[in-house]
């Protein structure tokens, strides 16, 4: 498996330079911020994506904007490939790095600058986590809504780089629309800042442009974010079902009837038994499929919403209907969601898909998601936010048999084709990164994708940044990761 995804190769006049970078990078940083032997390498070889790894040239850990301007002017000068790192829970290979290039990693950069309740606003560095932005302004009744479910590890400044969203995103929206601006790095040193606590900016909407770029225009060392005041009352409940093409048809039918519940998550048998066993959250488990539908305002408000939800859900054979009784019931029913990749992590390796659909496509795809994964001797578990259609089916596989783990490989790619030919796209949340890189074309035209490439290169010209990422390798301009 770990040669079916191609890297661009190495540049040699950079690896023959090793030492000389090395000692130069020595010179820019404090001693703390470089890491540059063997071993010491090895935790920054891959990303949550494992099937790949390389070891880079040398990590560097700064603590502040300066210190990472200092070292991408460097990088610049002397023409060296920079991979940029938050916390390593890409699941698409977003931060694997690669011989020739210098790993910038932001988790020293972890300090939260200023909290603003009159604008409701929080100004952090990139290396903060998701979570501990709503620990922080939790006890003033406030919260940063999106929620991946890597929150207690991962970066605000991996989140900018993917877009990434959670399950709250159907209601809130994902990290773009929670973003209000960025102080950003760019590849020859020069320090920017776009957007601010002000709801919109003149000219060309650049801060929506960096948000999903996959650390390829520049790297955020700060951002400003939009905090939200916590909700009157919030509560989940289960919905269960006896098929998934059922469950998928409510969940398009809740939606088609403009109810906007704060999430609806889905999971499919295989997957409520993994999480079950593993958070004992009272999941049912005599049901083929699951929703965890979460409303959220006064007691009138959700009393009402639920009550349209369940007649909606009656409609498609609802066999299990249970509401939450208390707030340890309800913490104990996301417990169970949120470790669900880390639940199946304990029964069998796996790979995580990312594609989106239409909500009318919902049964449909769930049913041949089954179908592909079925006909290459393979199984499945699916949990994914269906509210907005964002699938993430886990491939279960033997990490150990070279077969099983092509086998996994290509189910996923014929899964994401499935995704953009029912209407959707490659990716909701976790990016493109190498894991989807060469399908882009299945999604966009030549056309389209060189279009894209112009616009990444107006920001780096030479390719340095993540270059083995997001656009496939061939078609690349001739100056693209050139040796």
């Amino acid at each position: 498996m770990s040669d079916v995804i191609s890297f661009l190769p190495p540049r040699e006049k950079v690896l023959a330079r090793r030492s000389t970078i090395i000692a130069d990078l020595a010179d820019l940083l404090p001693a703390d911020c470089l890491v540059h032997e063997p071993r010491e390498l090895v935790p920054f070889e891959t990303d949550a994506f494992v099937a790949y790894r390389r070891l880079p040239l040398a990590v560097v850990l700064p603590h502040n904007t300066a210190q990472v301007a200092a070292v991408l002017k460097y990088c610049h000068r002397y023409g060296v490939p920079v991979v940029p790192r938050g916390a390593g829970t890409s699941l698409c290979g977003g931060a694997i790095p690669q011989e020739d290039a210098v790993v910038i990693g932001l988790s020293k950069m972890s300090r939260i600058l200023e909290v603003d309740f009159a604008n409701r606003t929080a100004t952090v560095q990139a290396g903060v986590t998701n979570l501990s932005i709503s620990d922080t302004v939790g006890p003033e009744g406030y919260f940063y809504a999106p929620d991946p479910s890597s929150q207690l590890a991962c970066t605000i400044g991996g989140n900018i780089a993917m877009n990434s969203g959670g399950a709250h995103c159907l209601k809130y929206g994902v990290t773009t629309n929670n973003l209000l601006g960025v102080k950003m790095v760019l590849m020859d040193g020069t320090v920017i800042d776009l957007g601010g606590k002000h709801l919109d900016s003149a000219g060309y909407d650049l801060l929506g442009l960096v948000c999903g770029s996959e650390g390829q225009l520049g790297i955020v060392t700060e951002a400003t974010v939009r905090l939200i005041a916590k909700p009157e009352g919030a509560r989940p409940v289960l919905f269960g079902f006896t098929s998934s093409e059922e469950a998928g048809a409510c969940v398009a039918d809740v939606i088609g009837a403009g109810i906007i519940p704060v999430a609806i998550e889905f999971m499919d048998k295989p997957a409520i038994e993994i999480c079950e066993a593993f958070a004992k959250a009272g999941y049912p488990l005599d049901v083929e499929a699951l929703l965890i539908v979460e409303v959220e305002g006064s007691e009138a408000e959700m009393e009402a919403m639920l009550s349209s939800i369940v007649e909606i859900a009656r409609r498609h054979g609802v066999k299990t209907v249970r509401e939450s009784q208390s707030a340890t019931e309800a913490a104990l029913i996301w417990k169970g969601r949120k470790s669900a990749f880390g639940a199946t992590g304990r029964i069998a390796d796996y790979i995580c898909m990312d594609g989106t659909v239409p909500l009318s496509k919902l049964s449909y795809v769930l049913k041949r998601t089954s179908e592909i994964v079925e006909g290459f001797g393979l199984r499945v578990a699916n949990v994914f936010h269906a509210g907005d259609g964002n699938m993430h089916p886990l491939i279960l596989f033997n990490a150990n048999d070279p077969v099983e783990a092509a086998k996994a490989e290509a189910a996923g790619n014929e899964i994401l084709k499935l995704c953009v030919d029912a209407g959707g796209c490659l990716t909701g949340e976790h990016g493109v990164g190498i894991e989807k890189r060469d399908l882009m074309l299945h999604q966009y035209t030549r056309a389209e994708l060189d279009q894209q490439i112009r616009v990444r290169e107006a920001f780096d010209s030479q390719w340095l940044l993540n270059p083995s990422k997001v656009f496939p390798l061939d078609g690349r301009p001739q100056t693209a990761g050139a040796v």
